[in-house]
């Protein structure tokens, strides 16, 4: 079946699809196989699609969209999962912005229920030229495969302890400080939920390149996937020839999005030039600091996010003898803060060679 879409999900982005599309009635039921839907009633809230350029817009009764299979687990907004079977007909659900699509299992009540989608087939790919035989599309074709870790390349991680706790704003303002400095600046998103967003928002703020897990073929990280997309990302921003990365990690150090993979992984961690954790109050600045020095043994070099809007959160922080900088009122002094760490750890790797 040939159908002309209304809308193409930033998930896809990958396959380059165009707007003319052809159908099949077999649904390839796995995480990151790419679907045709149509929109099933009006939202007021979360009712907006990222297309592959990262332009929102948004969703009506009606339209015809395309994204891919996947799950989430979000505190702040859809726990939803892979379907156990799906055909024509079925009606699943959106469960984020960058169009993954699942079975709804629970919501936050702020976002309302997601919008709910009939299923209109599998999408259809010909790789092979003047073939008529078409292949189920997947976001891994056209993925990333990466190359190999460079050991001279320096990665600041910013972590979190949960959503929305200031993360991609303090990755921004040190990307801003090292690449006024000179630095060729790598950037990317390891973990989470498929959205173009942060990365796009990396870019603006001086990185030379950014990419995500869904570069890499996936829609959503997990304990099995984050540490092998992390290495594929690295090799890739590396082979780009950048001086330094910052690497933020989606969602929480204690998340279901497998952040832990990463801090576990000896060989990711030795590649840290600074360590940016990122809280939304004090008891989340002594959890995280605790749970990373005695789960992961890493000592974080700053404090960042909402704990440190003002100088009551501040001096909290240097109750833990850590320092604490603000993305949002004061941004250089933090991306300056990042940029000694980095030029010290520079400064050592040439040293030591």
């Amino acid at each position: 079946m040939r159908i002309h879409v209304d809308k193409l999900a930033s998930v896809t982005r990958n396959l380059r699809l165009g707007r003319t599309l052809t159908l099949a009635p077999e649904i390839l039921l796995e995480e990151g196989s790419v679907i045709a839907c149509r929109v099933r009633g009006e939202k007021t809230t979360y009712n907006q699609l990222e297309d592959p350029h990262g332009r929102m817009s948004t969703l009506h009764d009606g339209d015809i969209l395309v994204g891919a299979l996947g799950h989430r687990n979000a505190l702040q907004g859809y726990e939803g999962i892979l379907p156990t079977a799906l055909k024509t007909g079925d009606t699943v659900n959106l469960l984020n912005m960058g169009g993954v699509i699942g079975t709804c299992l629970s919501y936050n009540r702020d976002l309302g229920k997601p919008f709910d989608m009939e299923v209109l087939g599998q999408v259809q790919v010909f790789p092979e030229f003047q073939s008529r035989a078409g292949q189920a599309a997947h976001i891994r074709m056209g993925a990333l495969q990466g190359t190999s870790l460079s050991p001279r390349c320096p990665v600041v991680y910013v972590a979190g302890t949960c959503m929305n706790a200031g993360k991609t704003a303090a990755a921004c303002a040190a990307i801003r400080q090292l690449s006024r400095a000179g630095y060729r600046v790598g950037a990317c998103k390891l973990t989470g939920v498929s959205l173009m967003r942060d990365a796009l928002a990396m870019r603006d703020y001086g990185a030379e390149v950014a990419l995500d897990f869904t570069d890499a073929g996936v829609v959503c990280t997990d304990a099995g996937s984050a540490a092998g997309v992390a290495r594929i990302i690295f090799s890739e921003l590396a082979a780009h020839g950048v001086d330094v990365i910052v690497a933020e990690t989606g969602d929480g150090i204690m998340g279901e999005y497998g952040v832990q993979a990463i801090l576990e992984d000896a060989g990711l961690r030795a590649l840290g030039g600074a360590f940016v954790l990122c809280a939304n109050d004090p008891v989340g600045v002594a959890g995280g600091v605790h749970q990373l020095q005695s789960a992961f043994g890493i000592r974080a070099d700053l404090v960042a996010g909402p704990a440190t809007d003002n100088r009551v959160g501040e001096r909290f922080v240097a109750t833990l003898g850590l320092p604490a900088r603000n993305a949002r009122a004061d941004a250089d002094a933090l991306g300056n803060f990042v940029l000694g760490l980095v030029e010290a750890k520079l400064s050592s790797s040439k040293g030591g060679s």
